[in-house]
C-alpha cells in the first residue's frame, strides 16, 4: 500500500489545485490514490487546497529538514538510537514538506501521520513524489514512528530494529531524499543553515 503511481504528473495536477482550490480533489488524478490510503488506514478523507502560506511552510519544512540532518565525523558512534532519532525527524519533515506544498493541511497531517514516516512516504508518493526508493521505504519502516529511537527502554525491553542500516547507508537515503523534495517542490537549498546539521 506504500506504492501508487499517478497518472498525471505533480506540476499538471498542482496548477489545477491552485487554479480551482475550492474543487480540490474532485475529479483529481490522484483521488483514487488516495482513495485506496484513506480506507487502508481508515483516515477522514482529505481535500488538497494549495495555498501561499502552505507553500511557505513547505519551504520552512524543507529548510528545517536540512538543518536536523545528522552528521557524523566519521569515528565510531556511540549513539546510534539518537542519530536515528535525528534521521526520523529529517525524513518527516522532509516528505511534510511535499505533503503541505501538494495541499494538505497541517493540522489533517498532525492527526492522521503523526510521526510514521512510512505513512508520510505512502501519503507523498499517491500524490506526485514519485520518490521510488526501495531503500527509503525500508528506512521509512525502521524510523516509524520515529520517537521510538528516543524512549528510554526498561525492564529489560528489546531494542527497536535498525534493518541492518549502517549509518552511512542513512545518510545517502536522507541526501536523496532531500535532494528529491528540492527538485520536486523547487525550494532552492537553504545554504547557511546546512550548519546546524545534528552532529554525533
Amino acid at each position: 500500500m506504500e506504492q501508487f503511481t499517478p497518472t498525471t504528473s505533480r506540476r499538471t495536477v498542482l496548477r489545477t489545485l491552485t487554479a480551482a482550490p475550492l474543487v480540490a480533489n474532485t475529479g483529481q488524478p490522484w483521488d483514487e490514490a488516495l482513495a485506496a490510503l484513506h480506507k487502508h488506514y481508515d483516515d477522514d478523507p482529505v481535500r488538497l487546497i494549495r495555498t501561499k502560506p502552505g507553500r511557505e511552510l513547505s519551504k520552512e519544512r524543507y529548510f528545517r529538514a536540512e538543518g536536523f540532518f545528522p552528521v557524523f565525523e566519521g569515528h565510531a558512534i556511540s549513539d546510534r538510537d539518537h542519530f536515528l532519532y535525528f534521521a526520523g525527524i529529517t525524513a518527516q519533515l522532509a516528505l511534510s514538506s511535499h505533503l503541505v506544498d501538494v495541499g494538505f493541511p497541517d493540522r489533517w497531517c498532525a492527526r492522521y501521520i503523526g510521526l510514521r514516516v512510512a505513512k508520510s512516504l505512502a501519503y507523498a508518493n499517491a500524490t506526485g513524489f514519485d520518490h521510488d526508493c526501495q531503500g527509503m521505504k525500508r528506512l521509512a519502516a525502521v524510523l516509524t514512528p520515529y520517537c521510538k529511537w528516543n524512549t528510554p527502554r526498561l525492564f529489560g525491553e528489546p531494542e527497536p530494529d535498525d534493518g541492518g542500516f549502517d549509518l552511512a547507508e542513512v545518510q545517502s537515503l536522507l541526501r536523496a531524499l532531500l535532494d528529491h523534495v528540492r527538485d520536486v517542490t523547487g525550494h532552492s537549498r537553504p545554504g547557511t543553515r546546512r550548519s546546524t546539521a545534528q552532529r554525533f
